[in-house]
């Protein structure tokens, strides 16, 4: 088994700077070039920890529980759960996932379970951003909410940044040149439908447009999209269309076919998702914002392990470039979204997807 003073020989350093790096304890004490080293000396050695001893000498687990209503049957939002699994390894952690198909009392005892477990704290996620009333059971141990926000404000939350979604998609086909830009929303109560309509009204004022409520249109995602969605071309006339997300634009692009209009030419459309099976199948390919789903997960673990060992936020990278940013106050972190370009935006530009 390697020791730590088989990683400090290899590495050149003191056992106690292996020490501190290893338990993510190093901020202000060995610098950020060293501790890289040591962590790839560590996986060069195929070092791994005792856990045991870990969890007798300091009374925690190195155990974080994943409690979901339905991310992981959600194939776009279970990157939530790999962003958190890459911060969680990264720092040491086991990630224990928990699905409870929005059932309270499965949730209930998830909680329960985990916390017979000796779970040091807890990642409490969604599917969509949304407002969460948190079982009081998770407000007496350190608990991050991911992809919604805490009713009574007091617990990190993590979601992302609809209204800057909506600026900046709109922003998007104001510098593609569209002077009649329509909004096909959602009619759903979620947060992100005003938010992201509010974000689109600002890119519009900021760029001395007027938004015409002929150009607003919501529209059920199964029900009547295809319909309203001829209709708002049809008499809206827009020359370009930001949609609220992929499924709303899939409709878009039917309408325009069926119109014979030549998307990315005729008119331009942005959207909000980035969904492999909707994007990979749409031509022209189709322009949208993928949410932080990722670094949504990833930042949350961040922020809850520094909460557990009552520390500044560990700085650690993932092994993937982040595509979005963040905004943090006191309590609650919006991350934003990021643009994948493709054709349906006239004098698209290439090369960033």
């Amino acid at each position: 088994m390697v020791s730590l003073k088989d990683i400090a020989k290899q590495a050149g350093v003191s056992v106690c700077a292996v020490s501190l790096v290893l338990n993510g304890k190093y901020k202000n004490r060995v610098s950020d070039t060293t501790a890289e080293h040591i962590r790839e000396t560590a996986a060069s050695l195929h070092y791994e920890p005792n856990m045991l001893a870990r969890t007798l000498k300091t009374n925690k687990s190195h155990t974080l529980g994943f409690v979901t209503d339905e991310i992981i049957t959600t194939p776009f939002a279970v990157r939530i759960m790999l962003g958190a699994q890459e911060a969680a390894r990264k720092l040491g952690y086991i990630l224990i996932s928990m699905n409870t198909n929005n059932d309270k009392s499965l949730e209930r005892q998830e909680i329960a379970t985990l916390k017979r477990y000796h779970a040091d704290g807890f990642l409490y996620a969604f599917m969509y951003h949304r407002v969460v009333d948190v079982p009081s059971v998770l407000r007496s141990v350190p608990t991050v909410v991911v992809d919604a926000e805490d009713a009574k404000h007091d617990l990190p939350s993590i979601f992302p940044d609809e209204f800057g979604i909506g600026y900046d998609a709109t922003n998007r086909l104001i510098k593609a040149g569209c002077r009649r830009i329509a909004y096909f929303g959602s009619e759903s109560g979620i947060i992100a439908q005003p938010q992201r309509l509010a974000g689109y009204r600002k890119a519009l004022h900021d760029a001395g447009m007027n938004d015409d409520p002929q150009l607003i249109v919501r529209a059920t995602e199964h029900q009547n999209a295809d319909e309203r969605a001829v209709d708002l071309l049809k008499v809206a006339a827009p020359d370009g269309v930001f949609c609220f997300n992929d499924v709303r634009a899939s409709s878009i692009y039917a309408a325009a076919n069926e119109l014979g209009m030549t998307i990315g030419k005729d008119i331009s459309i942005v959207s909000v998702d980035n969904l492999p099976n909707i994007t990979d199948a749409l031509r022209p390919g189709l322009t949208t914002i993928e949410l932080p789903h990722y670094e949504m997960g990833f930042e949350a673990v961040c922020q809850l392990v520094a909460m557990i060992e009552q520390r500044d936020k560990p700085d650690i990278k993932p092994d993937q470039m982040f595509r979005s940013s963040f905004d943090t106050d006191d309590t609650f972190t919006t991350m934003h979204g990021s643009i994948i370009e493709r054709d349906s935006v006239q004098n698209a530009p290439h090369g960033n997807e």
